[in-house]
């Protein structure tokens, strides 16, 4: 058969045979790099524009060429146009064949001074750019909530824990924040990561740069990138900008799995702390009293997917040599799945936290339990002239006691303090109260309810300097 029979393809002058039918369905990449249709169409139109610029192709063809691609984005966004796997190998072909259709042969003068290599390459970074910045927004939104619920719980106690053991007082707020922190940190690494995601690959042709007067910077420019890259070869065979954007999205996913994580404890019966809303949980099949946390147990599942796209994609090369391989063909459908399944979990934990209900009885009444006060008795030896280490074991001395009678630190005697260290004295029990030991860290990064609402002003400050950013 002779090629022209075949699939629209870009490279088939050589050629006597089209690709067989299995070849063509095991190659072709059209359903999943199709997304790129706008990237593809408006890096297209400034290269046409330098082309024209430049003197390479006369202005009238370049808007002519212009206006077509213009056309053919109107008619995908409008549904007009039909993907035809058996027509077209991917993204770039598609379009080329349907700018051909609408404008004729001049659409051929479009693929001037270009090679797939580096339209592809541009492409993929005009869309981790629009990714990131969508993911930085979802996630000053996400802060922007658990900021809200901080602030409502602020001086709500609870224990902390350590080996999710019981381990000292801390403001349900105070938590709240250690995750603020987290995505805040997401939120610099997504920046710092697109501004390396920020660089042109057009003009790198194929691999080593094409022969004509080519106005790269211009091309930066009306694309709205920062710099253009310093080596050809480089520029069509690295993908280390899109494995950074799944290194940003497995951090979230990290971020988003550990508080789901303690959604689903909290929500349990044996802590009760908190109620999901009907609208982010479900029921069993067989047990009619259940309401499971699935909203949290997917997002934790989930992490697990992203970081198998981020893995994909650090096996998929290591070890290519320079400089395009047919191999990074499979960049794609990992950097969208890893991307897509992030946003998609910000969004539903977003709705989970902010619809969440606080059993405030619940966490005061916990974190009267387990000795959450013993390190502040500890620490009030310390300042009766006690080295911390022998309060420490005063102190475990106590606890024993305690254990043996099946109470509290509050409920034996002055005399039975007495008895184990004779530098108590009557002041102990203001010292191991929950409000006494959450007001004693007043310090910055403390659990204080004080500091709680002086943190909460800063991460509200900081966020609308982030959001001013994305602006």
């Amino acid at each position: 058969m002779d090629n022209s029979e075949g699939a629209s393809t870009l490279w088939g002058g050589r050629f006597t045979k089209s690709l067989a039918g299995d070849m063509l369905a095991f190659s072709t990449s059209l359903p999943v790099d199709w997304r790129l249709y706008r990237e593809d169409i408006v890096g297209s139109q400034a290269h046409c524009r330098m082309l024209a610029k430049q003197g390479i192709i006369a202005q009238e063809e370049a808007d002519t060429i212009c206006a077509g691609l213009t056309a053919i984005l109107e008619d995908i966004e409008n549904a007009d146009v039909v993907l035809d796997t058996g027509r077209w190998e991917d993204v770039h072909s598609a379009i080329e064949d349907l700018l051909h259709e609408r404008v004729g042969a001049v659409a051929g003068k479009l693929h001037t001074a270009r090679s797939r290599n580096d339209q592809v390459a541009t492409d993929v970074r005009l869309w981790c750019r629009e990714a990131l910045d969508s993911l930085s927004r979802q996630l000053c939104d996400f802060q922007q909530v658990l900021l809200t619920q901080a602030e409502v719980h602020a001086a709500t106690s609870m224990p902390g824990y350590t080996h999710l053991q019981r381990a000292q007082p801390v403001t349900f707020g105070h938590h709240l924040l250690a995750y603020v922190e987290m995505f805040a940190r997401d939120f610099a690494r997504s920046r710092e990561c697109r501004a390396r995601v920020n660089v042109l690959p057009l003009g790198a042709a194929a691999l080593a740069g094409a022969p004509y007067p080519l106005d790269r910077e211009f091309v930066a420019r009306e694309l709205g990138f920062d710099a253009v890259a310093a080596n050809s070869m480089d520029a069509v065979s690295d993908r280390d900008f899109a494995i950074e954007v799944l290194h940003v999205c497995s951090l979230i996913m990290v971020h988003l799995s550990r508080l789901a994580a303690e959604v689903i404890l909290w929500s349990s019966a044996e802590f009760g702390f908190v109620e999901l809303d009907d609208a982010y949980a479900t029921g069993s099949s067989i047990m009619p009293q259940k309401k499971n946390p699935d909203a949290a147990e997917l997002t934790r599942g989930k992490a697990g997917r992203v970081f198998g796209d981020l893995i994909a994609l650090l096996t998929l090369m290591e070890g290519l040599p320079l400089t395009y391989n047919r191999d990074m063909q499979e960049d794609k459908e990992a950097l969208f799945d890893g991307v897509d399944t992030t946003a998609a979990c910000l969004g539903i934990m977003h709705a989970v936290m902010q619809s969440l209900r606080v059993d405030v009885k619940r966490m005061v009444e916990a974190v009267q339990g387990g000795f959450t006060t013993a390190t502040d008795l500890a620490d009030y030896l310390v300042r009766k002239g006690l080295p911390f280490r022998e309060a420490h074991a005063v102190v475990g001395s106590v606890v024993r006691v305690c254990l043996d009678r099946g109470c509290g630190l509050a409920d034996i005697s002055l005399a039975e303090y007495q008895e184990v260290c004779d530098r108590i004295g009557a002041d102990v029990f203001d010292a191991i109260t929950v409000e006494g030991s959450l007001a004693a860290r007043d310090i910055p990064g403390g659990t204080a309810p004080k500091q709680v609402r002086a943190a909460i002003a800063t991460a509200r400050a900081r966020l609308e300097q982030d959001r001013s950013a994305l602006a």
